[in-house]
């Protein structure tokens, strides 16, 4: 009985060792493909800094319209209520739905605030969009939904509207 305790004890001790160099191993693994990679990024060399001053031309750039940086979520969607044709490329989204109903009630409650809303369906999520503006660009658009959420400030429900550009 004694030597089978004995057994078991060793197979135990060779069994937890062999169990921590496995392990051992796959750490030292993944810190030798981190070196390999911070060795891989390329160096960054400072200029030389002189002593003499240099001269720079003053040159005028052009004034460049500046680019939206705006996140847009790119859906195939097709109106469900509103004008069909008055959907275009980019439209300002401010509320999604999986039940038409809420999103007939939001477009109901922006109507009456002035806004033409348009209730659009993307099939693939099945979810109702509530879009209260469309354009034909980006940049028109992300000036569009900073201004919806400009207006509302109190509504933490209006402050996610994003923009939706509409694949076909």
């Amino acid at each position: 009985m004694k030597k089978l305790a004995i057994l078991c004890m060793g197979l135990s001790v060779v069994f937890l060792f062999s169990a921590c160099k496995s392990k051992e191993s796959a750490y030292k693994k993944i810190y030798e493909k981190a070196k390999q990679q911070e060795l891989a990024e390329p160096e960054v060399i400072s200029p030389v800094e002189s002593s003499e001053p240099v001269e720079t031309p003053v040159v005028e750039a052009p004034v460049e319209k500046p680019v939206s940086t705006a996140p847009i979520r790119e859906e195939k969607v097709t109106v469900v209520t509103g004008a069909e044709n008055g959907l275009k490329n980019y439209s300002v989204v401010c509320g999604s739905f999986s039940l038409k109903t809420n999103a007939e009630r939001l477009k109901s409650d922006m109507d009456n605030q002035g806004y033409n809303a348009i209730i659009v369906y993307n099939a693939e999520k099945a979810m109702y969009r509530v879009v209260v503006a469309t354009f034909d660009d980006r940049d028109s658009a992300a000036r569009a939904r900073d201004e919806f959420k400009a207006k509302y400030p109190d509504r933490e429900d209006f402050q996610g509207a994003w923009l939706l550009y509409r694949v076909y």
